[in-house]
């Protein structure tokens, strides 16, 4: 078991271990680094290191909090579920599902102002809770792999969503009608100050859901059960608590975080309902913040920030001459280093005891 500290400093070793493997590549490929880091930086901030006299560019940090939304949400939706014992690899068929309950609601309930998005985003996250209710049901009931029944669900999840969008008015072999504005989170004065970028109202939802997720999980007694219930079933069950239920609890609302991404995605990203012939990954993407983050919300947030920047920053790392693979390399030897946390914590501790040692050879001597 990792304490607070080392639950802080190993992530953050993992991460400079990543972009280190990173800049070795670029080094044994003739390629500077430097090329990599400014390249980040323009993504973040909108500011170019290498051309300081473009100024700032907002919408690239805005394009880039667009691209953070989802893979935050899934990140929760992960944490929650391995915070409770469980294992979400079901998130994209929850993605798919929320997206097709939410654009439904968009285009065959016709109502006027706030009400309608609220509603959108409320039936976006009860899709996605039903669909995980399936796998937390046979969890609970028959003891089946929630893994098994997760990844089956994701498939199936996209081939029913492709056959009721295609049923929905005026809807296309490839997509739906645009969904009216009174659904949409998308917002002018957001797109205003990010230089006509998509970011929208999603980041509110983002927000609230953080908030959501650490509020559920530290500091409620319903948590606390769900978290007992994750760490010995037996020993749940012999002090009364309900075994069955927190799973299928747990499952539900690990699925409508999810289902929770995929309105997001609908509602603001898009405005519209997308008929999909592979996965975007988020659901997986969700599994390596979760995983980084250490399943914690303010960790679950920062290393999705992390992993859609370094998604964001493929294509333009292309137009600089660096390899958009670079990206995806740096990403995955985060995920690694994070999943060596035991070595790097024994590094770590042996590194601390030649240190101990060093400095109390200098004191006996002095």
């Amino acid at each position: 078991m990792l304490n607070k500290k080392e639950k802080v400093y190993i992530p953050l070793i993992a991460i400079a271990l990543g972009l280190l493997l990173g800049c070795v590549i670029l080094v044994l490929s003739g390629r500077s680094p430097i090329l990599m880091f400014n390249t980040l930086v323009k993504v973040a901030v909108g500011f170019d290191p290498a051309r300081p006299s473009a100024g700032i560019n907002t919408r690239f940090p805005g394009e880039f909090l667009v691209s953070a939304m989802p893979i935050i949400l899934t990140g929760l939706s992960v944490g929650f579920a391995y915070r409770t014992g469980m294992f979400n690899i079901g998130g994209e068929g929850q993605i798919i599902m929320g997206s097709l309950g939410a654009v439904a609601t968009a285009l065959l309930l016709p109502f006027s102002g706030i009400f309608h998005v609220i509603l959108c985003i409320i039936v976006g996250g009860i899709a996605g809770a039903l669909w995980g209710f399936i796998p937390g049901l046979l969890k609970a009931k028959f003891n089946i792999s929630e893994v098994v029944v997760g990844i089956m669900l994701n498939y199936s999840g996209m081939y029913i969503a492709n056959y009721f969008l295609k049923l929905l008015p005026d809807s296309s072999a490839t997509r739906t009608q645009m969904i009216p504005d009174s659904a949409s989170l998308a917002s002018n004065f957001l797109a205003g100050i990010t230089n006509n970028s998509r970011l929208n109202w999603g980041i509110i939802v983002v927000i609230i859901a953080i908030i959501a997720y650490w509020f559920i999980i530290e500091r409620t007694s319903f948590g606390y059960s769900l978290r007992a219930t994750g760490f010995n079933k037996d020993a749940s069950r012999f002090a009364g608590l309900k075994v069955n239920r927190n799973i299928i609890y747990s499952m539900m609302i690990s699925g409508a975080l999810a289902g929770l991404a995929g309105a997001v995605l609908v509602l603001g990203t898009f405005r519209f309902g997308r008929v999909m012939v592979a996965f975007d990954n988020y659901g997986f993407d969700g599994i390596a913040v979760a995983l980084v983050g250490m399943c914690n919300a303010i960790g679950i947030l920062l290393a999705g920030l992390l992993f859609s920047l370094l998604k964001v920053a493929q294509p333009i790392l292309q137009t600089v001459g660096v390899p958009k693979d670079i990206g995806e390399i740096v990403s995955s030897s985060i995920v690694f280093f994070v999943a060596l946390q035991l070595a790097i914590k024994m590094a770590a501790d042996k590194l601390k005891l030649f240190v101990a040692s060093k400095s109390n050879g200098r004191r006996k001597k002095s």
